[in-house]
């Protein structure tokens, strides 16, 4: 799908409904609702559907934690992005440790409408996500897709694949499994 198709605005709360139709009535997957990065493990289980839904939104009124894509008057992707210091979940990930001590702004999640899956979106969110970051004064925006050896579910893609960050003009900055990658992208 062209760039040029999509349009890409931050969640804000007059866009709640749209978020709210993407994600479906199981919060993309399994009661998420973009959640698990950001609430400590505990929480985030006991929180499953309902509660996750309302964090979010309460999220969602006071910052926009992410950007969605549209196609036409329909919000057919997400992507969740913060400053890295947000997510208390990278925080603790023994594998996810910061590279160095430059502060960045994390790519945590994506969500595809599943009949757009396969176009290009996930890319093009990468995309609008740089620019986003930019325009906020931003350096250096980071991700931490997987990198799987055969065919890979969508449901696990939750983070990106290597090959879309490579689109969007991000590098390896660390290895830290053999199949998952920190990648970077410097912002002028």
């Amino acid at each position: 799908m062209k760039e040029a198709r999509l349009r890409f605005v931050p969640l804000t709360p007059e866009r709640w409904d749209d978020f709210a139709e993407l994600f479906g009535p199981r919060g993309a997957c399994a009661g998420c609702w973009c959640m698990w990065w950001r609430l400590e493990r505990k929480d985030y289980r006991a929180g499953q559907g309902a509660t996750n839904k309302r964090r979010m939104r309460r999220l969602v009124e006071k910052e926009p934690p992410g950007l969605l894509a549209y196609a036409g008057k329909r919000a057919v992707g997400w992507v969740a992005l913060a400053p890295r210091s947000e997510y208390s979940g990278l925080a603790r990930a023994r594998t996810l440790k910061p590279v160095d001590d430059q502060p960045v702004w994390s790519v945590t999640c994506f969500y595809v409408a599943k009949d757009f899956r396969r176009r290009g979106i996930t890319t093009a969110l990468l995309e609008a996500a740089a620019a986003y970051v930019r325009k906020r004064g931003g350096r250096i925006i980071e991700g931490y897709p997987s990198l799987p050896g055969g065919p890979w579910p969508d449901a696990f893609a939750y983070t990106g694949l290597v090959p879309a960050f490579e689109r969007a003009g991000f590098a390896v900055a660390a290895k830290p499994t053999g199949g998952r990658r920190i990648m970077r992208r410097a912002l002028a």
